[in-house]
């Protein structure tokens, strides 16, 4: 059934009009940005068989790649870049409003707030950087590198060059771990170590190393036998 042979009710676009976008399901507001349907079927089914693929949830649909996507029956590329680029709105939307209230990185429970809706659901590795000024205040954040499921790299000489350059008196390092798993291994302990005595030589503190996951984190600091001393 085409969308126009539905009631109004049940239209996407007529729906939103109507009753606002909070009405709206999930498939809906997919339908409103794939536009149309396409291999037999409407914008709406075609909605509810992406979301099918995603096991129905959200998360789910912004960790699939265009090339996953595009081996849904009647999803195209340009159909495949509109969603992933919604989902990438709604996500930057949601830490410019979470970094409002994470002004203040004094606590690793700050530090998890504001990066967790850009690390959640990832299947590598990221590793950001914090820079921070008096009071523990964000001046910027900057990602440094995007590795495997297993490993990230970042250049030291690049993140002194940034403090540098933004006047940051402290950093603190985020990375993930797709695993689930927040505890540090051999390579976290030795990329920290190396991190802080680059930056002692520039009188600038590294704060912390915060370890990301979707359901905790683990925290240098926190943890001050495994957190490297001068």
């Amino acid at each position: 059934m085409k969308i126009k042979e539905l009631s109004s009710d049940d239209r996407p676009r007529e729906k939103m009009l109507s009753k606002g976008v909070g009405a709206l399901s999930n498939a809906e507001l997919i339908a409103i940005v794939i536009r149309s349907g396409s291999g037999g079927k409407n914008a709406l089914e075609l909605s509810q068989e992406v979301l099918r693929h995603s096991g129905g949830s959200l998360e789910g649909l912004r960790s699939m790649s265009c090339r996953s996507l595009c081996r849904i029956g009647g999803i195209g590329e340009g159909k495949a870049l509109s969603i992933l680029a919604s989902l990438e709105l709604g996500r930057r939307a949601f830490s410019e409003r979470n970094a409002e209230g994470c002004r203040n990185l004094s606590t690793p429970e700050a530090v998890y707030s504001l990066m967790l809706p850009a690390m959640k659901g990832l299947d590598h590795e990221e590793c950001w950087v914090l820079f921070l000024g008096r009071g523990n205040k964000l001046i910027d954040k900057e990602l440094m590198s995007r590795g495997g499921d297993a490993s990230t790299t970042f250049d030291i000489k690049r993140i002194v060059r940034k403090v540098l350059d933004s006047g940051a008196s402290s950093v603190i390092m985020v990375h993930n771990h797709p695993s689930g798993d927040p505890m540090p291994g051999k390579a976290d302990i030795l990329c920290t170590e190396l991190l802080r005595k680059a930056l002692v030589t520039f009188d600038v503190t590294l704060t912390d190393h915060v370890i990301v996951c979707d359901s905790g984190y683990f925290s240098f600091c926190d943890n001050c036998a495994r957190f490297p001393q001068p």
